[in-house]
């Protein structure tokens, strides 16, 4: 056998094992969120489990004071967090003397950072960061501010708090005035509900089963609120626990984002014959001609829809892109209703769907065709000037340039050929000297979107810059890709956070069209 079957075996190997191991985890592979845990830890002390979390608080702060992971603008809201549950620790006064020393401790480094703020950041758009930066805030300095404090809290000092330029103090009670008059909540702030609890009228707490929003952290504040749900929420929160090691994730389950990116990603090189029986399951499972959801509890969006209709096809089943039709504004696609900002990722993922539709049912141009047009000249006109896209869902403009390359390639080749050649352009001027690419430092997950920009937008004649870049990219990804490799959190939620089989997937995928690429 030769070392390419070797090596092309190892791919099929590999990418059917990816496949078996997200079949078999009900959880996703995220890790813990500090966020998260921490706003469980401040929100219930009724759950078990509570020493387990204030270590990890501890253990988490970084030399410089602050929690989380990126530059220091990701920072505000895991530091936010830490600092308010260490707080509530504190003032509950059932800790061990050592441990309340090492978190007083914590507190006052912690706070430290958050003085010293910029009074003017450009702040990222995550996830409701407009109201829980500030219900944070105000519950900081809450703690801060009691006449107990000096008494519960002894050794914190210092001013309070003031809200972080571009953040309004009165956010989230201006959203809970907002529904009070129609007498529910929508949806879309169940994910987030931690933010606004305090200012939510009993009317408006959401009464659903399971994990609220798919967030362990709205889950525990909706049980201050309701205490008829805490017997529940025990039992949810416990299960959630016990797959994370007592901490908790910003989503819980994370199945359906992780099944239908990995094996979009996945089909990138090829999907190996062994796991197109379990993908296609997924794709069965997942669809929905009512839209589907990111994880129980949120809200139906087209992002998921359109990448369920991709997997779909690209599994042989000709699921119809009718869905995506309630997310339609006349020029592209809204991620869900009510959304403040767009998404352009979401938008090339539904581009791909109806391309991919469409060659299965070519009688549907008619209906899909005019629309694939618009979107084509939708992106096209969100591309940077430097060449490059930016998308809330992740903090790397390499991902939302494959993601756009990616789509347009497979479209609007002629119509957009201007437009790859300036992502390829902006890729190779930004690759690193080691053959990595990536937003803060070079990552193996952003050199494999970098790859298959490369690929997409110079095929079929790739200059000789380009045929260099990938050389040095397939070298560092070869070097610097190994089953321990601990990929930084790149993806937005609430906070950062790494889908990791997801990127192993992409790394799998770009290191195997590498390989092929002179076939």
């Amino acid at each position: 056998m030769s070392i390419s079957t070797l090596i092309g075996t190892s791919y099929t190997e590999r990418a059917t094992s990816l496949v078996a191991r997200a079949d078999q985890d009900r959880w996703g592979s995220v890790g813990p969120s500090l966020y998260e845990t921490a706003r469980v830890l401040s929100a219930a002390p009724w759950l078990p489990g509570e020493p387990r979390r204030i270590t990890y608080l501890l253990e988490q702060q970084a030399p410089d004071g602050s929690w989380g992971e990126g530059p220091l603008p990701y920072r505000l809201l895991p530091t936010l967090s830490a600092v308010e549950a260490a707080l509530a620790v504190l003032r509950r006064g059932t800790a061990p003397a050592e441990v309340t020393g090492r978190l007083t401790t914590a507190v006052n480094r912690g706070l430290d950072v958050l003085r010293a703020l910029p009074s003017v950041c450009p702040w990222p758009d995550t996830a409701a960061a407009e109201i829980l930066v500030p219900s944070l805030v105000a519950g900081i300095n809450e703690k801060l501010g009691s006449p107990t404090t000096s008494e519960d809290m002894p050794g914190i000092s210092g001013p309070r708090l003031p809200v972080p330029g571009g953040f309004h103090a009165s956010a989230p009670a201006s959203v809970a005035r907002r529904y009070e008059p129609a007498g529910s909540l929508p949806v879309k702030f169940h994910h987030t509900f931690e933010g606004i609890h305090s200012h939510i009228p009993p009317s408006l707490v959401p009464d659903t089963e399971g994990l609220l929003g798919s967030s362990p952290a709205a889950t525990a504040a909706r049980a201050t609120r309701s205490p008829a749900t805490t017997a529940q929420a025990i039992t949810d929160l416990t299960a959630v626990a016990q797959r994370y090691g007592g901490l908790f994730p910003e989503a819980a389950p994370l199945r359906v984002v992780e099944r239908l990116w990995l094996a979009a990603a996945l089909a990138r090189a090829h999907l190996p014959t062994a796991a197109l029986p379990t993908i296609r399951g997924w794709a069965e499972e997942i669809y929905d001609p009512q839209g589907v959801r990111g994880a129980p509890g949120l809200m139906t969006d087209a992002d998921d829809t359109a990448m369920a209709v991709l997997v779909s096809s690209l599994t042989g089943l000709a699921h119809d892109p009718a869905p995506l039709d309630l997310f339609h504004n006349g020029s592209h696609y809204d991620c869900y209703l009510g959304e403040d900002t767009g998404s352009v990722t979401a938008n090339a993922h539904a581009l791909q769907a109806l391309v991919s539709y469409l060659r299965y049912c070519p009688t549907a141009q008619h209906t899909y065709g005019p629309r694939a047009a618009k979107l084509c000249d939708w992106l096209i006109g969100q591309q940077q000037p430097e060449g490059h896209w930016t998308d809330k869902w992740h903090a790397s403009p390499y991902y939302a340039t494959g993601r756009c390359v990616t789509a347009l390639a497979q479209y609007g080749s002629h119509h957009a050929s201007k437009a790859l050649q300036n992502a390829a352009a902006w890729t190779t001027d930004t690759q690193r000297a080691d053959g990595s690419w990536g937003v803060w430092d070079g990552t193996v997950e952003e050199t494999a979107y970098a790859v298959k920009i490369l690929l997409s937008a110079t095929t079929p004649t790739p200059q000789p810059q380009h045929t260099r870049a990938l050389d040095l990219a397939e070298t560092y990804l070869r070097a610097a890709s190994h089953p321990s490799h601990q990929h930084p959190a790149l993806w937005h939620d609430k906070t950062l956070y790494a889908p990791t089989a997801v990127i192993e997937a992409e790394v799998l995928a770009a290191q195997e069209i590498l390989r092929t690429r002179y076939s």
